[in-house]
């Protein structure tokens, strides 16, 4: 039985923290360790963290030593990893009960290190589990197959739904940006040789339009979808241009569903 490390960054959480982390405690697959860095929150979320983690010893919290950001506060998670996978989930979304043991078995079928599914979106106020969840039309699709290439042109990784080997890769942090570290990541490894692999059916819910969210307001994103293809990819400005075209348009496509 293969360990998944789960990485959650936490910041002023309360309100969806528990949904996030009962999402992970209620898999079908149980053999996780849930490693949570808690960014210096000022509401309830570190004491709500700590009640998790007396109840069931796989809900590992730490808090960071200072406010860093989301790509920091997953690193120090994954710092602490002892898992064969790594897999990603923000503290206001969830995964449904069978998506680590689905992704699993998807990931011993193929060749790639980096997997990914499709997700469902839900509203920002929906306050039910994710055991209770319903199917609906709003679903993002995972293309099959992704290379470095297509990656350059648009971010097709839900971060919700990613997981790497790391008896293959080692254990890959994301870059110190604000915004965009794990976009920067998947590139990196794919730079690298690897490709990914995305499963059809959709295994997570994606929290849409919440206020404060790691990923709300994406007009904001452009400067740093530039800053990445220019600095950490190198692209030519042209390159750059045409990726950052890409992005803006899955963005506003993703936004209608």
């Amino acid at each position: 039985m293969p360990l998944v490390s789960v990485v959650m960054p936490v910041y002023n959480s309360q309100a969806t923290l528990g949904q996030a982390v009962r999402s992970v405690l209620t898999q079908t697959h149980s053999d996780l360790e849930l490693l949570v860095t808690d960014d210096q929150s000022t509401d309830g979320s570190m004491d709500l963290l700590r009640e998790f983690a007396a109840q069931d010893e796989r809900v590992l919290p730490r808090r960071a030593p200072e406010q860093g950001g989301a790509g920091r506060a997953r690193n120090l998670a994954m710092q602490r990893a002892r898992g064969d996978y790594i897999a990603f989930l923000d503290s206001d979304d969830m995964w449904l009960p069978e998506k680590t043991e689905k992704q699993l078995a998807f990931a011993k079928e193929g060749t790639a290190p980096l997997t990914f599914t499709s997700y469902f979106k839900m509203d920002a106020d929906y306050h039910g589990e994710a055991v209770d969840w319903a199917p609906n039309g709003r679903v993002i699709r995972a293309r099959a197959h992704v290379t470095y290439r297509d990656m350059l042109v648009q971010d097709h990784i839900g971060a919700l739904t990613a997981m790497y080997d790391r008896n293959v890769l080692g254990t890959r942090l994301m870059p110190q940006m604000r915004k965009r570290q794990d976009y920067a990541l998947w590139l990196s490894i794919m730079r690298d040789g690897a490709d990914a692999r995305g499963l059809a059916e959709p295994l997570a819910v994606y929290r849409a339009q919440q206020a404060g969210s790691l990923s709300s307001n994406k007009a904001s994103l452009v400067k740093y979808n530039w800053a990445l293809y220019r600095e950490h990819e190198h692209l030519s400005v042209p390159r750059s241009a045409r990726a950052l075209a890409g992005a803006v348009w899955q963005s506003l496509r993703n936004s209608r569903i």
